[in-house]
């Protein structure tokens, strides 16, 4: 299965600017995982790092996965700026988890910010990031609301990439506590420079049942 947005599209993007992102943790991450004890974090789309680094900081161990080779590898040069032992607590995984779902059960917490995918692969993305949360575990999954696409924001204009979090709900299979199904608001700059507000769909899920001992937390082969 593939998109538009596949390793070319996002290697290319990467290589065309000396950053793509903030360098700052997504900030429903931060308020979601500081509520949470440490434990085994996948960071699906972990770009330039930013939020499996501070992760790490934070005292998880965590797979960060893209699949664009140039992202990770601005990622590995920014964990070496890191103390030593935050940066040992990251392993960088080049994979693709549409093609190559990550290990069913093997994660305190699944995050996916911004993911913005098109049907069908967005269904089998999320789907399989839902199956790789432990029993306890959580799942976050963030991104841009289709109301985006009404403001001054910079946004694609793509419709079929933005999604609700009711849209989301049913790839969970039973046994969900959902914590959190909304359109949250968050203040940002329009394309002139210009305050604007935009919402994000924020979906925050536990999964019913008591963790287990840890298990092995490959994110697919590389």
């Amino acid at each position: 299965m593939h998109t538009e947005m596949d390793q070319e599209f996002w290697d290319r993007r990467y290589a065309e600017h000396h950053r793509v992102w903030s360098g700052n943790p997504n900030p429903h991450l931060v308020t979601t995982a500081s509520a949470l004890p440490p434990g085994r974090a996948l960071d699906v789309g972990s770009g330039e790092g930013a939020d499996a680094l501070w992760l790490a900081r934070s005292g998880w161990r965590v797979t960060g996965v893209d699949i664009s080779e140039v992202a990770l590898g601005r990622a590995r040069e920014q964990a070496r700026l890191e103390d030593a032992a935050v940066a040992a607590r990251v392993d960088w995984v080049h994979a693709d988890l549409i093609e190559a779902p990550p290990e069913p059960g093997g994660f305190d917490l699944v995050s996916a910010q911004f993911m913005q995918l098109p049907e069908p692969a967005r269904s089998v993305l999320f789907a399989g990031l839902a199956a790789a949360v432990a029993p306890g575990g959580t799942l976050l999954i963030v991104g841009h609301h289709p109301s985006d696409l009404q403001t001054a924001a910079r946004r694609p204009p793509m419709p079929e990439l933005f999604y609700t979090a009711e849209d989301l709900i049913p790839l969970l299979d039973g046994g969900w506590d959902i914590t959190a199904s909304e359109a949250r608001p968050r203040a940002v700059e329009d394309a002139a420079g210009h305050a604007a507000l935009v919402r994000d769909t924020v979906l925050q899920a536990r999964r019913l049942g008591t963790s287990q001992a840890p298990a092995p937390h490959s994110a697919g082969p590389a």
